[in-house]
């Protein structure tokens, strides 16, 4: 089996997963809201009170504090001349080769969360499927293109 990938992303991207985290709280807060408020005109008993303020906080302590973390710690990638490495995951961790002779194309995306912190994700796509990079400095983004592209256009001479 091949070495581990070494390459690990931006640790300013466990910040923008935390920042999305507390969008995704606030979201479901308010669905939880709205059971309870629902709840409270039907006159349902007050244990399920309980159980929607435990949910809450057992969701928003998930989404923002600890499961950002742990995506962080296993994303790892590695770009060799043959191919392309990935190993991320948050409870079943994946580990992805994408062969250069079949890189079609790669992209730089930037959304507002991310250029607040100068960073980007890099989109690699194949003919089947799309492999992201997230959370990469921009600086690193732009030169990991170009060299998956340099690299992909010598794969596919060599063909």
């Amino acid at each position: 089996m091949l070495q581990e990938p070494q390459q690990q992303i931006s640790k300013k991207g466990l910040t923008v997963w935390r920042i999305h985290g507390v969008i995704q709280t606030v979201i479901v807060w308010l669905i939880l809201a709205l059971i309870g408020v629902l709840t409270y005109f039907f006159d349902w008993y007050s244990w399920i009170y309980i159980i929607i303020i435990a949910l809450a906080v057992i969701e928003m302590a998930t989404a923002i504090f600890i499961f950002p973390k742990i995506k962080w710690r296993h994303w790892r990638y590695e770009v060799r001349e043959e191919e392309i490495e990935l190993k991320y995951g948050l409870f079943i961790i994946e580990r992805v080769l994408v062969p250069m002779v079949r890189v079609q194309h790669v992209n730089t995306t930037q959304g507002p969360i991310l250029k607040k912190y100068h960073l980007a994700e890099i989109s690699i796509s194949t003919a089947a499927t799309v492999h992201t990079i997230p959370a990469l400095t921009e600086e690193e983004a732009d030169a990991l293109r170009s060299k998956i592209s340099a690299l992909a256009r010598v794969a596919e001479d060599d063909v």
